[in-house]
C-alpha cells in the first residue's frame, strides 16, 4: 500500500494538483483583501453603509431587535440578512475575479496559432489542410472540408 501510495504521489497529476490547491488558497486572500479591504469600503460608503446582517425572521413569534440577542436566546431562526449578505459578496468575489482573470490574461504571453495540416497518405508529410498536392512527394490528395471529401 505504502509503494502504491508513493507512486500516486510521485505523478505529475497529484504534485500539479498539490501545487494548484497552495496557490489557490494563497489567492484566496489576495481576493479576499481585494474585496474586503479595497472594493466594500467605497461600496459601503455608496450605499450608505447597508447591513442586511440583522434582518431576521424569528420563528418563536418573540421579536428581538438584533440577530445576537435571537441567538443568545436560542430562538430559532431565519437569517434571510445574512444570505442576502453572502449573495452580494459572491458577485462582488466573481466579478473581482474575473476582472483579475482578464487583466492577467491580457498581459500573458499567447502561444502563436498552429494553422490546420493533415498527413499526406503516401508520404506521410504534414502538409496544410488545404492542399490537394504534396510539396514533398507531389501526390495528388483528397481535399476535405471537416468530415466530408470534397
Amino acid at each position: 500500500m505504502f509503494k502504491e501510495f508513493k507512486a500516486f504521489i510521485a505523478k505529475g497529476n497529484a504534485l500539479a494538483m498539490a501545487i494548484g490547491i497552495v496557490i489557490g488558497a494563497a489567492f484566496t486572500s489576495i481576493v479576499n483583501s481585494l474585496v474586503d479591504d479595497i472594493i466594500m469600503p467605497p461600496l459601503g460608503l455608496l450605499i450608505g453603509n447597508v447591513d442586511f446582517t440583522n434582518l431576521f425572521l424569528s420563528l418563536n413569534g418573540t421579536h428581538y431587535d438584533t440577530l445576537k440577542a435571537a441567538q443568545d436566546a436560542g430562538a430559532p431562526t431565519i437569517n434571510y440578512g445574512l444570505f442576502i449578505n453572502n449573495v452580494i459578496s459572491f458577485l462582488i468575489i466573481t466579478f473581482s475575479v474575473f476582472l483579475i482573470v482578464k487583466l492577467i490574461s491580457k498581459y500573458m504571453p499567447q502561444e502563436p496559432k498552429q494553422p490546420a495540416t493533415k498527413e499526406c497518405p503516401y508520404c506521410l508529410s504534414s502538409v496544410p489542410e488545404k492542399a490537394t498536392k504534396c510539396p514533398h512527394c507531389t501526390s495528388e490528395l483528397v481535399a476535405t472540408e471537416g468530415n466530408a471529401t470534397v
